[in-house]
């Protein structure tokens, strides 16, 4: 699942056209799309883009191999010169994009590819499928890690993601999100991910009691003891006997760790367990929540006061719950015509779908006072920005909405990662990309960070970039009303 070739992973369309453009002469056509999406998920204030490291290594494994070819051949669909193409075919373009562990916001270029257009229109499914679910689940970890404060979470999701696959790049995508562990050896083995995990209640119920269930566990780990209560009664039978085989334990000299609890009222369990515990003098001992938790729970049963260190956040998390789709999209941005890149655009009645033309940035702005982020401002990739202000910017719906900029910073998003076909990116680890995100997420205001109804981010268009879309849209409807009437 690490590393293989997915450029069959594609949707039978793209081929299609891919055979169009092959057939028509025009294959060669250099072309700009933008990878980008439309809304944040859960409301959410910010996104936190992930799985540019498969995205890469996607791109440098494109190659139809002869059991591919054999297939599409079956198909009766291509002839035998486009899949004789297609044999030869390899990734020649150009990729910029935003790092891994960036904040990030709607209708900002996630990824910016530039390339023949057959290349670059095969490619549209495996990138949008890569970045959209990372991104996705990283941005559910944060939310949830936002929640949790200053105590940890635990990724636990992989029985209950959909396929192994979204599994193990879930479980990296969360650990970017702020996770300090997962429960997937692979991710831990390909990623150096930490994992954590102990027993299950069948350990518990494999044996004639609880009682001596925990003291087979504490024999196999003395040294990382934590032991899950709540089998048969938390209160009544699982802290007491816990206790039992912690203070047995501690007599031999291993401290022990902790217990967990999976059901029931945590806030409720977890303030009786730390008074046991306390009175048991058994202070150190860490209690770990679990059990279909979300932020929403967590942040509820910090408020009623749960006396929780470690949160295990498993199917909620890994699977998007309550928005299993960022929903972003792929769209031709700029076209080579006789020799020169010309913008385009896609209108639609519907303001959202009209997409920003040309080949563009994006640039976010911090304070040189505080060190906060300021605005983001999509631009033409071309536009000089003023190094330190003053700049204003304006809404690109509710236009009398201006901002002057100044005395600040000011950083492109945009990075190169592939130049001619040849990747010009140092991947960084995952922990990398993890104190990255935290860092960066400390540049935005509280405000930005809320689970609930967070302050809405500024994101405008340039002055220069505003115009070219809006004299594009008048181009375009002034020449369908003219052939219409």
């Amino acid at each position: 699942m690490n590393k293989h070739n997915l450029t069959m992973a594609t949707d039978l369309y793209q081929l299609t056209m891919v055979y169009g453009y092959y057939k028509s002469g025009t294959a060669h056509r250099k072309a700009v799309f933008d990878l980008f999406f439309r809304r944040l998920p859960w409301g959410n204030g910010y996104a936190i883009a992930a799985g540019l490291e498969q995205a890469i290594e996607y791109l440098n494994e494109l190659h139809f191999a002869k059991d591919d070819l054999d297939y599409l051949r079956s198909l009766g669909l291509f002839s035998e010169d486009f899949l004789d193409y297609l044999g030869k075919l390899r990734f020649t373009g150009d990729v910029d994009a935003v790092v891994e562990g960036t904040p990030i916001f709607p209708n900002e270029p996630i990824m910016r590819i530039t390339a023949p257009i057959a290349q670059a229109q095969l490619i549209e499914t495996s990138l949008a499928n890569i970045i959209n679910h990372q991104t996705l689940i990283a941005t559910k970890a944060s939310r949830v890690v936002s929640a949790a404060e200053d105590t940890g979470v635990m990724e636990f999701g992989l029985r209950r993601a959909q396929g192994l696959g979204a599994g193990l790049y879930g479980s990296r995508a969360a650990f970017i999100g702020g996770c300090g562990a997962t429960s997937n050896v692979l991710a831990g083995q390909l990623y150096g991910i930490p994992v954590a995990g102990t027993q299950a209640h069948s350990w518990v119920m494999s044996f004639p009691d609880e009682l001596t269930a925990f003291r087979a566990y504490a024999e196999a780990y003395p040294d990382a003891c934590l032991l899950l209560v709540d089998t048969y009664d938390t209160i009544r039978s699982g802290l007491p006997n816990a206790i039992t085989v912690a203070k047995e334990l501690e007599a031999k000299g291993h401290k022990f760790l902790g217990i967990r609890i999976d059901s029931g009222d945590l806030a409720y369990l977890s303030k009786v367990a730390r008074e046991m515990l306390d009175e048991a003098g058994l202070e150190h001992a860490i209690i770990v929540g679990s059990g279909d938790l979300d932020e929403n729970l967590i942040r509820d049963l910090k408020i009623q006061g749960a006396k929780i260190d470690s949160w295990g956040v498993g199917t909620k998390l890994i699977t998007g719950d309550d928005n299993p789709a960022l929903g972003g999209v792929y769209k031709l941005v700029a076209l080579e015509e006789n020799g020169k890149m010309v913008p385009k655009i896609k209108v639609s009645d519907n303001a959202e779908k009209t997409t920003n033309p040309g080949i563009k940035d994006v640039v976010r702005f911090y304070s040189r006072e505080t060190g906060k982020a300021l605005a983001d401002l999509i631009i033409l990739a071309d536009e000089e920005i003023p190094p330190h202000g003053p700049l204003t910017i304006f809404d690109p719906v509710d236009t009398w909405k201006r901002k002057t900029l100044r005395n600040y910073d000011a950083e492109r998003l945009l990075v190169p990662i592939f130049r001619n076909g040849e990747q010009v990116y140092q991947c960084p680890s995952v922990q990398e990309i993890q104190t990255y995100a935290a860092k960066q997420l400390e540049h935005f205001w509280p405000e930005y960070k809320r689970l609930i109804n967070p302050e809405k981010y500024i994101v405008d268009l340039s002055e220069k970039l505003w115009n070219l879309k809006h004299d594009m849209i008048r181009e375009l409807r002034a020449s369908y009303f003219e052939n219409n009437h």
